[in-house]
């Protein structure tokens, strides 16, 4: 049965409801790995599928300056504000747990978004976007508390990591400044390279449509993610069909761990893609989400690319699991995209296939799927 094969990581089971290893967190992908996406507003794009890659709100960080002290005035000014905020909210979580979290489901949505404008008006638009986060988990059913707890102990992380961050090495400081909000750029240097396209998907809110292009260099070996942007209901710009290469430079935004990159200059159209990014197991796709977190603890997923996996019913869910071994990972949200996952199970039919997604907390999210033998990349989202 493949319902026993959920994986154990760190101590704590792996099924897309609890956390294995360290805390929920960040990508890290082969060795190297590039940064992620296109310009956008700042931090990394999206929490978990969500994102996974959690993102930070903000705006663009591309602005230039002719005047360097007054930047560094407003940089200051921008960082005590910020500093309050965070303070604030430091209060205002050690309230909730001093009076109990029965007190958070009795208080409503309310509460939580006064919290969150009190983080606009301290110019710190992460914090913000995860206080409202905090503000709909009791009424997300059964096991709620947990859930909050979880969340509050991850905000109050990235609380301590901002009022504490000149203590911090560079790149985890340079992460805490992202999920806090503040604009970055991307300034890494420049890599050339032939960039397979391996998903393109959208997120919607009710101001912004987010698109998000995952990559895979060819020789650098490195995962890349571009983040586009449009206004509510037009989709964004930058179109990359799956399955196609591009020969292209992107450049990596600051933060450890980070793989969010701008797109460059193009040296040709995009074109069919002649291979397919290289696998791993189940289970080394979550160890790769445990080590991540050590670089980003709010990130919600890892992109990997599955070789050799089954799609297999457990339960009311189902599972990729292992042709070769004995472990699976659960697919998040007991399957997702139903009408892609319908697409997965034709594509598989019984037999081992190769699937790129995102890894997290809440399980594997499929994006896309190579059959076993020759064929184009099928997206399933």
């Amino acid at each position: 049965m493949i319902a026993n094969r959920a994986l154990s990581v760190g101590g704590s089971t792996f099924d897309g409801r609890t956390r294995h290893g360290a805390r929920r967190g960040g990508e890290s992908g082969r060795g190297g790995d590039v940064g992620t996406a296109v310009r956008g507003p700042g931090g990394e794009g999206g929490r978990g599928h969500t994102e996974a890659e959690e993102g930070t709100a903000g705006p663009s960080a591309s602005t230039a300056t002719s005047d360097p002290e007054a930047a560094r005035r407003r940089a200051e000014r921008r960082a005590e504000r910020v500093t309050a905020g965070a303070t604030e909210l430091e209060q205002r979580l050690a309230d909730l747990l001093r009076t109990g979290l029965a007190g958070a489901e009795q208080a409503g949505y309310g509460l939580w978004e006064e919290t969150a404008a009190r983080m606009v008006d301290a110019q710190a638009p992460g914090l913000a976007s995860r206080v409202r986060e905090l503000g709909t988990i009791p009424s997300s059913g059964q096991g709620w508390p947990v859930r909050l707890l979880e969340e509050c102990a991850l905000l109050h992380l990235l609380d301590r990591g901002w009022l504490g961050r000149g203590r911090l090495p560079d790149g985890l400081a340079a992460t805490v400044r992202s999920r806090v909000g503040l604009p970055t750029s991307a300034d890494g240097p420049p890599v050339r390279d032939h960039w397979l396209v391996l998903a393109q998907y959208d997120t919607a809110d009710a101001r912004l449509t987010t698109r998000r292009v995952w990559l895979y260099g060819a020789e650098s070996d490195r995962t890349a993610l571009l983040l586009s942007y449009g206004a509510a209901g037009r989709a964004p710009e930058l179109t990359l069909p799956v399955g196609t290469a591009l020969d292209a430079e992107i450049s990596a935004y600051p933060g450890a761990g980070q793989r969010r990159a701008a797109l460059g200059r193009r040296f040709a159209p995009p074109e069919p893609a002649r291979k397919r990014p290289p696998g791993v197991t189940t289970s080394q796709a979550a160890v790769r989400y445990g080590e991540a977190l050590r670089d980003d603890p709010w990130l919600d997923s890892v992109p990997v690319v599955l070789e050799r996996v089954v799609p297999v019913p457990d339960g009311t869910g189902w599972q990729l699991a292992d042709a070769d071994g004995d472990t699976a990972l659960p697919l998040a949200g007991a399957g997702g995209n139903r009408s892609g996952l319908w697409r997965l199970v034709a594509l598989a039919g019984g037999a081992p296939v190769t699937v790129f997604g995102e890894c997290g907390h809440r399980g594997f999210t499929p994006l896309t799927a190579w059959p076993a033998g020759p064929g184009p990349a099928v997206p399933l989202c």
